[in-house]
């Protein structure tokens, strides 16, 4: 049995095993399934590289699967799908294997995970609590271990409520990098596709295939964060309990150890942009989307959806406009207060309720949950959601948020917050490894970037790392160049190599680094004399941009070749210094 098709097997044994019905909406036939796989099979056998290759997938309802109805959560609604939305297209064409759709909050209307038809998805580990929404089905499936990675939706927190009360990975990208043709609007100015994961690589993973030609990447897209990045902590954390208190300044402390700056910013901007989702004039985008078919089908729909999408269709266009106006100060605000901050770190949800407490108050509970994901799409900020621990018998999670194309930087810090994921109660065997992300998933997904070659000072740790790692450029790893190259000691502060292509040279060992054109262009105006750009040839026979010397200025220098290495170059030169006894 071939790789995919094993694994398809597998986690089909696992989706029976789990008897969890409500996390399913729609199954396509087992038979198209593993034909799916054994093409994928082929396609890898073929020498086809599916960066995602025989991973089990699961879709949210709301997103159009080809000859599966698109219900978003309302069998009344919809029909099926022709084709599928360009993003479960893009997962096909990377090698992932789409097991079905899944429940949700219906029409995404909701965090709770509770209004739907098709029952309660309940917690993947505790029954009585709720799984949170609206993107209920995808996060339990992922976090039972069903299926390796899951699409869903994220408008107010759809994915992020949900991946931190199962104790998974959600990434809400940059509003519109990824492609939300084909997915039923909630509100369509702030709707993102999302996606779950276990872990971050797998995640980072398939947003790199889901991410692109949708909203450009800019020139000065930031590819990594900064060694002790800036990290922004709110003053004001409304709404927690002294248990999820004490979670979070436990996370705080983790990254202050980590060697994190921590600065305490006020939350107020962000908060009351997040009340004006729900609590003003922008819910309007509801009714707009499928406001007339809940008018025309009032018996079809969940009686707590169909008050708030009813209630989105009476706002009047003055409030509407005036809201909007005042979304635009809130965010000058919001961003504002983030300047020569490099992230946002957020507790995801202030509390798990039980499906109990929810049935006694759906709509306070539900918008209890949105208090600190409701405010990210309307600032236009990116975010990733993790789990960061337990707080009593519940998991805990926290988000970390920047600015729009952000993505890498984010995702960064958040692997220093990020917990592993525990196992799950049922699970598909056999998972491979996930791949190291890298490059960064913006890349992949079409983010301009440069590989840059250094040999000497720019290389980590040395004294002019810092002129790239503020530009955002991502250490990408060791490399060598082809035997073809001179190294020489220049007589400089700080101390630098000099490299040269020369006829019998040698292979020197330096790193390749990931930067944008505009960082590398204003590295570039501030390199010192007599370093030059030019192109260095690596081992492999590949050409990459690099730091050179003048030839002029290297002839007074001392041939250092025989090293192969600047830093045992440094090294030698430091034990030469150091006195003997």
């Amino acid at each position: 049995m071939t790789a995919a098709v094993a694994r398809v097997r597998a986690a089909m044994r696992a989706v029976a095993a789990a008897d969890r019905p409500e996390i399913w909406i729609s199954r396509l036939p087992e038979a198209d399934v593993l034909a799916d796989a054994a093409a994928v099979d082929a396609r890898v056998a073929a020498g086809v590289d599916l960066p995602l290759a025989g991973l089990v997938a699961a879709v949210k309802d709301n997103i159009a699967v080809r000859g599966i109805r698109t219900t978003a959560g309302c069998p009344g609604y919809g029909e099926v799908a022709a084709e599928d939305a360009p993003v479960v297209a893009r997962l096909r064409a990377a090698g992932a294997v789409v097991l079905g759709t899944t429940n949700l909050d219906q029409f995404a209307t909701g965090l709770v995970g509770t209004r739907s038809p098709h029952g309660a998805v309940r917690d993947a580990r505790r029954p009585g609590r709720i799984s949170g929404g609206s993107s209920s089905g995808s996060a339990v499936a992922v976090a039972l271990g069903l299926v390796d990675l899951a699409l869903g939706t994220d408008t107010a927190g759809s994915g992020r409520v949900p991946a931190a009360f199962q104790g998974i990975v959600a990434i809400k990208p940059t509003p519109g990098v990824v492609p939300t043709d084909g997915v039923v609007p909630a509100c369509r100015s702030w709707d993102c596709v999302s996606i779950f994961a276990r872990d971050l690589p797998t995640a980072e993973l398939a947003m790199g295939v889901l991410a692109g030609g949708a909203r450009p990447w800019p020139a000065d897209t930031v590819l990594a964060a900064p060694p002790a990045p800036r990290v922004a902590v709110a003053r004001n954390l409304p709404g927690l309990s002294a248990e999820w208190e004490a979670a979070f300044a436990d996370v705080v402390e983790r990254l202050r150890a980590d060697g994190t700056q921590v600065v305490p910013i006020d939350l107020d901007p962000f908060l009351d942009a997040a009340r004006l989702l729900y609590d003003g004039a922008l819910v309007a985008e509801r009714y707009a989307a499928v406001g007339a078919f809940v008018d025309a089908h009032p018996d079809a729909v969940d009686p707590a959806v169909a008050g708030i999408i009813r209630a989105a269709g009476t706002v009047p266009a003055s409030r509407y406009v005036a809201d909007t106006a005042r979304l635009a100060e809130l965010r000058m605000q919001a961003i504002g207060s983030l300047d020569g901050i490099d992230a946002l770190l957020v507790p995801t949800a202030p509390e798990h309720p039980t499906i109990a407490e929810v049935a006694a108050d759906p709509v306070v509970v539900n918008s209890r949950l949105g208090t600190y994901t409701n405010f990210c799409n309307l600032l236009d900020l990116c975010a990733v959601a993790v789990p960061a621990g337990t707080a009593g018998d519940a998991q805990f999670g926290v988000t970390v948020m920047g600015r729009a194309f952000a993505d890498a930087l984010v995702a960064d810090v958040a692997r220093r917050v990020a917990v592993p994921a525990d196992p799950p109660p049922q699970a598909a065997t056999g998972l491979p490894a996930p791949r190291a992300s890298t490059p960064p998933w913006p890349v992949t997904a079409g983010a301009s970037a440069v590989s840059l070659v250094v040999v000497g000072a720019h290389r980590r740790g040395q004294p002019l790392a810092p002129d790239l790692e503020r530009r955002g450029a991502r250490w990408a790893g060791l490399v060598r160049t082809a035997p073809a190259y001179r190294m020489v000691a220049l007589d400089t502060v700080p101390p630098k190599p000099g490299l040269l292509r020369a006829p019998g040279g040698a292979q020197i060992v330096g790193e390749r680094w990931l930067l944008t054109p505009a960082a590398l262009g204003a590295v570039l105006a501030e390199l010192p004399a007599p370093m030059m750009l030019g192109p260095v040839e690596l081992e492999d026979g590949t050409w990459s941009v690099g730091f050179g010397c003048d030839p002029s200025a290297a002839a007074g220098g001392r041939d250092v070749t025989a090293a192969g290495d600047w830093l045992v170059v440094l090294a030698e030169a430091a034990r030469t210094r150091s006195p003997t006894g």
